[in-house]
């Protein structure tokens, strides 16, 4: 028996933790009618000055539902959001589903070219999107799309600024009607209050039933349309309230983007297992997250690493505003220990590690909450967790086979979490899909004890002078320099060495250094064939919606 059958890591788990659960729900629908049952007038959603509950939630959303409908939604068609972090978003989703149909979330940085891609690959039948996108990107979209000769998607606009204040708190109203909506598009919120007191016809979902087509971030190139089931949905929200232990009730912090596969389970779909209120705040803006933690005493929050970096340095950062944030997980990025003990010093609390896709709808790896990750003693790599309950994991070579603990290869994953497959893609299925385990392109090693450890992107290796240079190495120890804020490292042309190794990073608030200054400080830390030998600074470094970044950009 090798280690991957005998589950070394299950040795881990916090005490408690069940290692084999039972799906308790086969879909998102189910989750939300027992929170709804369970407490109809305790909050749902926070968002600044207003709040929604669950029985509100329910009413707008059935309305939403009928709306659809009457823009002759089926069943399995496809509609797509085109927002921010905003209620709207939350009540589209179960509206959509109400309707039966499949939910495509799309970034709201996304612009004209992207959109048509996405719309046109997915075939949405309805797009609803933020009023100021409709007049920006939408319009010129559509009349693209028609000027081709096909069918657009009819258009449901909404406004950032659509909540009331608590004076009434169980009604949600938009406090401005949007003028100059281009033809045929419609504000929802107003076409929701006309359908007010109308039902859908019920709906009902097996595990297997599409959800979400989420579509893959691009950072490595064209978008695939991941079909995320109920199931996986509802699993994996699961495994965040179990294997996290969320609190019944307790407040979820809305950072990551919710069009994102983060932001949709580990955000929706955990504030609806867990019955909690989740605070939203359109964008993330490390002043008012430190105040809406204060306020509204969050309790648990996912999201990218540079989302804590933000928090870190911000001026107004104070233990005292996230004295009750003692939940906190990061994924979607490598970690730098450095942030970590530097997080814990100021505020206490440790950030753990989380690892999953869009094709694991999110976490397949976590580290559990009463443990801290070890560091590797040779790549000085931070463990990004153990395999989460259901959860199946293993490092192989380049055919497949499977690998000791301490060798570095591919990890694979498998488990309800993961997608059955792209829309609309079988070439792409058949290669990321194999043999019943989904191949993620991440290169990692596992330990004997059973952690896990990622290395890097496959296509982000540095071939320099025969030599492979993995960048998040790099990054980690560029981290730890007290003048370095991010970091990101890629390979560039080189006519001696075939690659060399680029830095390029921005500098903490009132910090100094110079490119020679961080080249010593990493020969001295690292081997000769890995330091780099061009150091580049930037205010800003260019990064996804999700907070992750852009090396494709940066080469």
């Amino acid at each position: 028996m090798n280690a991957y059958e005998s589950y070394p890591w299950r040795k881990l788990y916090d005490p408690g933790i069940d290692a084999n659960p039972k799906p308790e729900y086969s879909n998102g629908l189910d989750m939300f009618a027992a929170a709804l049952a369970h407490a109809p007038h305790a909050s749902a959603l926070l968002y600044f000055d207003g709040r929604l509950d669950w029985h509100a939630l329910d009413a707008w959303s059935d309305a939403v539902a009928c709306v659809l409908h009457d823009h002759e939604v089926q069943r399995g068609d496809r509609v797509a959001l085109y927002l921010q972090n905003v209620p709207q978003f939350v009540i589209a989703l179960l509206g959509i589903w109400k309707a039966g149909a499949v939910m495509v979330p799309i970034n709201p940085m996304n612009r004209a070219r992207e959109l048509r891609l996405l719309l046109d690959d997915s075939q949405t039948h309805v797009l609803i999107c933020d009023d100021a996108l409709e007049g920006d990107v939408v319009r010129e979209v559509i009349e693209y799309i028609e000027a081709d000769g096909k069918t657009a998607p009819h258009v449901l606009t909404t406004g950032a600024r659509a909540m009331q204040t608590r004076d009434d708190p169980r009604v949600f109203v938009a406090q401005r009607d949007v003028a100059g909506a281009g033809e045929g598009a419609r504000d929802l919120l107003r076409a929701a209050r006309a359908a007010q007191g109308r039902k859908p016809a019920p709906v009902t979902f097996t595990a297997d039933d599409p959800a979400m087509l989420v579509y893959t971030s691009g950072t490595s190139g064209r978008p695939k349309g991941a079909i995320c089931t109920h199931g996986n949905f509802a699993f994996n929200a699961q495994t965040y309230r179990d294997f996290v232990g969320l609190r019944e009730g307790g407040p979820i912090l809305g950072v990551a983007p919710l069009f994102h596969i983060t932001g949709l389970v580990g955000h929706i779909g955990a504030a609806l297992i867990a019955r909690a209120p989740l605070i939203l705040m359109h964008r993330f803006d490390p002043g008012a997250t430190l105040d809406a933690v204060a306020e509204h005493r969050a309790e648990f929050t996912i999201g990218a690493i540079t989302v804590f970096i933000a928090l870190l340095h911000h001026a107004d950062a104070a233990p005292e505003k996230l004295a009750t944030l003692t939940k906190i997980y990061s994924g979607g990025a490598p970690i730098a220990p450095s942030v970590v003990e530097a997080f814990r010093a100021k505020f206490g609390h440790d950030i753990h590690g989380a690892y999953g896709l869009t094709e694991t709808n999110s976490p397949t790896h976590m580290v559990p909450l009463l443990r801290r990750a070890p560091v590797d003693p040779h790549s000085g790599a931070l463990a990004i967790g153990v395999p989460v309950p259901g959860a199946q994991a293993a490092i192989v070579d380049e055919a497949g086979q499977m690998l000791a603990p301490g060798a570095t290869g591919e990890i694979i994953c498998r488990g309800p979490m993961v997608v059955p497959g792209y829309w609309n893609n079988a070439a792409e299925t058949a290669n990321a899909f194999r043999d019943g385990w989904f191949h993620t392109g991440d290169v990692g090693f596992m330990d004997e004890a059973g952690w896990f450890y990622l290395v890097d992107r496959k296509k982000d290796m540095i071939n320099a002078a025969g030599f492979k240079v993995w960048p998040r190495e790099v990054e980690d120890v560029l981290y730890s320099h007290p003048a370095v804020r991010e970091a990101a490292v890629v390979g560039v042309p080189d006519p001696r060495r075939g690659e060399t190794v680029k830095a390029v990073v921005s500098l903490r608030a009132g910090a100094t250094a110079d490119a020679a200054e961080l080249i010593a400080f990493c020969k001295a830390r690292m081997a000769a064939y890995k330091y780099p030998r061009v150091v580049e600074f930037r205010d800003e470094l260019p990064k996804t919606a999700t907070g992750k970044i852009l090396r494709r950009e940066l080469r």
